[in-house]
């Protein structure tokens, strides 16, 4: 018998690949129309059509013409996420708490979250500058969409629940039972709050007044309070 290691990866199933294809393409198209045309002026008929799905498809995966769009908002949060657990894994060793829990400080969970976030804004597709105004586009449309805004805030709060299970293993926060749940609330609603003040200008994605470096600015305002064990 071979003892050679499995994976422990777990493998997507096709369909299930092809399904968030498919909502990842239909939130595009929705984007797209909401940018050009307005919320008001698109329907859900015209996104099918715009997407290349039958309605029927349309309402298979999403109940309104705004949930459409949650797949490409959570689509940067995602990459993020899956960045930032690389970088805590390496600053860790992937081992325990009580291993690692005097080479894990606050600021290096404060760094990881900031370069996280920039490399992830960085990134092409829908989690880089591409994304990022698509997300402009959007949260200006929200402002006199309430389901709309609705959508953005759900996103962000679901966000905010996995960014806690990424964060419920490091070290630094020791045994407290809601360090974690803190610390993912503070980073979520900075990445939000700085979006959302980055949206409502015509500055560029890139810079110093881009969303990767408001996101610095916070996460460090907060490090000493927040993030400290």
């Amino acid at each position: 018998m071979s003892s050679a290691p499995q994976s422990t990866t777990p493998t997507v199933p096709l369909h299930e690949r092809r399904r968030r294809a498919t909502r990842l393409e239909i939130a595009r198209a929705a984007a797209a129309l909401f940018a050009r045309d307005g919320v008001d002026q698109t329907t859900a008929e015209d996104i099918a059509r715009a997407s290349g799905v039958a309605l029927r498809t349309f309402y298979r995966y999403f109940r309104t013409k705004q949930d459409a769009v949650a797949p490409l908002l959570l689509a940067g949060a995602d990459r993020w996420r899956a960045r930032l657990a690389e970088l805590l894994d390496a600053l860790t060793g992937g081992g325990t708490a009580g291993e690692h829990a005097r080479s894990a400080p606050a600021h290096d969970l404060v760094e990881a979250l900031a370069v996280s976030v920039a490399e992830t804004m960085a990134e092409g597709d829908d989690g880089g500058p591409e994304g990022l105004e698509w997300t402009r586009s959007l949260l200006r449309a929200a402002e006199s969409d309430e389901a709309l805004r609705d959508v953005w805030y759900r996103v962000n709060r679901q966000s905010e629940e996995r960014l806690a299970e990424v964060l419920e293993g490091w070290p630094g926060f020791g045994d407290d039972p809601v360090a974690h749940r803190l610390a993912a609330a503070a980073a979520t609603d900075a990445v939000r709050l700085s979006i959302e003040r980055w949206a409502a200008t015509d500055a560029p994605p890139e810079g110093d007044d881009g969303p990767a470096a408001l996101v610095d600015r916070c996460l460090r305002m907060l490090a000493a309070g927040v993030f400290s064990s």
